[in-house]
């Protein structure tokens, strides 16, 4: 069965000069994908008349799905719904369902709806309007040459709701979309190099209805199977492949599709009735703000400390100045100190720590950039492992959190990680 394709056209001079990042691409891309749909291209235009008509002459006759994003607000620079007026024909209307919509969003907000605003109601004839109770900007559904082209507004949470309202369950009804079946199993840690190593002979072993995708980011590999559900054996070819991936990697997967790490520590945490602090110094807090992003975390953290200057690494922390003389801030010695130290002031069951060069400077041949230190105080002991990042500071912030993050799950679920999973397999 083949899959429609769509092409996606982000409008927005904003989004070219990198003044935003373009999250509507790939989270319209990734659902589009989920109900069968495939994505062909995606495109980024400036917001003028000439390069969204010359767009549309481009792809109109050769894509049955044409979704559009920005440009739709009430100020002059917004030019999309005048330019799909004047390419599709047929005049205006004023949707008094829209314009409805707009006095509430409008008295809701204690504002008056001015006469800018109450353009939006304004919208072609030659569409089907779409609700969008987020805000202003209608969508607008236009259809010519047996292609569906939607029209949508470029904030992302009034895109996603007309998204989800109205385009989704629209070309659900319009196309026989091919059941398509996704299944994403994330690692952190395994360079993805290795990875393909570890896992080639289940990859080769794969039935041709299995497609597998490799999906890397800072200290982690996504690997996304996925498979067209014919005559409903998907489900069970699904079941089999990841058997065969967890038989191989075990503990290394630790989450599915849209489980995040900090999600998993917590509720293993929380299954246990385990309490957790944190004393960091190069991940700056942002280990304790993953841990609280997740709801329910209260049920399990308990806190933490920044003690960024070694002063209150002594004082807050009860570090051993010895240990800073001797072996410095970024040692085993003093993070592991830091860890115990988070542990006693807090009563935590577990208490994890941080400490390192995050870069650009700051290093030397000895502590090169990009060299932390995570420990981990239990009530059995205290561990720590040393990592070598890159030289980024943010990618080593963030690769330092998640690495702690991971040392903790497998600790948790008892697998060792004082060794490298690939280096331990050799």
């Amino acid at each position: 069965m083949d899959r429609p394709e769509a092409f996606i056209v982000s409008i927005g001079d904003e989004i070219l000069i990198g003044q935003i990042v373009n999250t509507n691409a790939s989270w319209m891309a990734e659902v589009l994908n989920q109900i069968g749909i495939k994505v062909r291209e995606v495109r980024t235009i400036a917001d003028t008349q000439e390069a969204i008509t010359e767009t549309l002459d481009q792809i109109l006759d050769k894509f049955p799905i044409v979704l559009m994003t920005g440009g739709l607000g009430p100020t002059k620079d917004d030019v999309t719904k005048t330019t799909l007026e004047t390419y599709f024909g047929g005049g205006w209307r004023e949707d008094q369902e829209v314009l409805h919509q707009l006095e509430r969003f409008f008295k809701e907000r204690n504002r008056s709806l001015n006469e800018a605003n109450r353009g939006q109601a304004l919208l072609p004839k030659a569409c089907t309007t779409l609700l969008n109770k987020m805000g202003t900007a209608a969508g607008m559904w236009f259809e010519k040459n047996n292609t569906i082209v939607v029209s949508m507004p470029g904030v992302p949470y009034e895109m996603k709701h007309i998204m989800e309202t109205g385009v989704i369950p629209g070309l659900k009804k319009r196309f026989s979309l091919p059941p398509l079946l996704h299944r994403t199993f994330h690692t952190e840690g395994i360079p993805e190099s290795e990875l393909m190593g570890i896992i080639r002979s289940w990859e080769d072993a794969l039935p041709r209805e299995i497609s597998l995708a490799y999906l890397p980011s800072a200290g982690r590999v996504k690997l996304r199977i996925s498979c067209l559900n014919h005559k409903g054996i998907g489900e069970e070819l699904m079941n089999q492949a990841e058997d065969g991936l967890r038989n191989i990697l075990g503990g290394e997967i630790f989450g599915v599709d849209k489980q995040r790490l900090e999600e998993v520590v917590v509720q293993l945490l929380v299954e246990k009735e385990y309490t957790l602090a944190t004393a960091e110094s190069c991940t700056g807090g942002l280990l304790a703000q993953h841990l609280t992003s997740v709801p329910g975390a209260s049920a399990a953290f308990l806190g933490g400390v920044v003690t960024y200057d070694n002063s209150l690494k002594i004082r807050q922390l009860g570090v051993p100045p010895a240990y800073i003389q001797q072996f410095g801030a970024v040692s085993k010695e003093v993070v592991e100190a830091m860890a115990e130290g988070a542990r006693s002031i807090t009563g935590a069951d577990f208490a994890l720590s941080s400490s390192g060069v995050a870069g650009p400077g700051g290093g030397s041949a000895e502590k090169p950039v990009g060299m932390v230190w995570i420990g981990l105080a239990t009530p059995e002991g205290t561990y720590s492992k040393c990592f070598r990042f890159g030289s980024t500071r943010d990618g080593n912030v963030l690769r330092a959190t998640q690495s702690a993050l991971n040392l903790l799950r497998k600790h948790l679920i008892g697998m060792p990680w004082r060794e490298n999973f690939w280096e331990s397999r050799s």
